[in-house]
């Protein structure tokens, strides 16, 4: 095949690490459940009947995607940037209404990560009925941990917690989600043709709020893994 004459270079792919390897998972799109935590459902003002709803979704570009242990400028437009410890899947495979049993043989592994939001934006856009792409697809705003791999294990149980500078923020347990692992790749696989390196954060726990300059994020997954993270000044 010829070359292609491309007017710039394409930008280079993103990838994360993987735990007791050398190689590099890329990441191909990036999804997130909304209020799969009832404590963090009620204290955003609202509560959820699993009996009668379907989980809540929204995306991000795949180059908002960071890779934990380093750090980020505060976001501009912002006086409310909030923290959000979420445990993330990694797709290995992909597939379309696949069943909760069959999504279990589509995940590649997990990490530990978080969901960065513009609250403020996110509550102003809420009150008016807008969309508030712009509260969450924020660039560095989906930090990620190295992945651990799978080998078949759904994390059910186990406890999540975030600090800030040492301090603990939020705290919970992954038996406390609404919707499990397998089915919010169930769900989720009936709205998009799944692929392999889509990245899918399964919501927060209770104890979000805002960060400053200078503080540091410590989030820690049980038998998952953990990740550091710095919010730099602002550029």
């Amino acid at each position: 095949m010829a070359d292609i004459n491309y007017l710039w270079a394409p930008p280079a792919p993103v990838t994360l690490p993987v735990r007791g390897t050398s190689a590099r998972l890329p990441v191909n799109r990036v999804f997130f459940v909304g209020r799969n935590y009832q404590a963090h459902a009620k204290e955003m003002g609202t509560t959820v009947d699993k009996a009668t709803m379907r989980p809540v979704y929204f995306t991000k570009f795949a180059q908002m995607v960071v890779a934990a242990g380093g750090s980020a400028p505060y976001p501009p437009e912002t006086q409310d940037y909030h923290h959000e410890v979420e445990l993330v899947v990694a797709l290995g495979t992909g597939g379309f209404r696949v069943t909760p049993d069959a999504a279990i043989g589509m995940i590649y592994g997990y990490a530990c990560g978080l969901d960065m939001t513009r609250r403020d934006l996110q509550a102003t856009a809420k009150a008016k009925g807008n969309p508030w792409d712009v509260a969450k697809n924020v660039e560095n705003g989906a930090v990620v941990g190295e992945i651990t791999p799978a080998e078949g294990r759904i994390p059910s149980e186990g406890e999540i917690s975030l600090y800030v500078n040492g301090e603990v923020r939020q705290h919970g347990n992954l038996s406390d989600m609404i919707w499990s692992v397998p089915e919010i790749i169930s769900d989720l696989s009936s709205y998009y043709h799944l692929e392999p390196g889509d990245l899918i954060f399964t919501g927060t726990p209770e104890g979000v709020g805002p960060v400053q300059p200078g503080d540091q994020l410590e989030g820690r997954i049980e038998r998952v893994g953990t990740l550091s993270f710095k919010i730099a000044p602002p550029d």
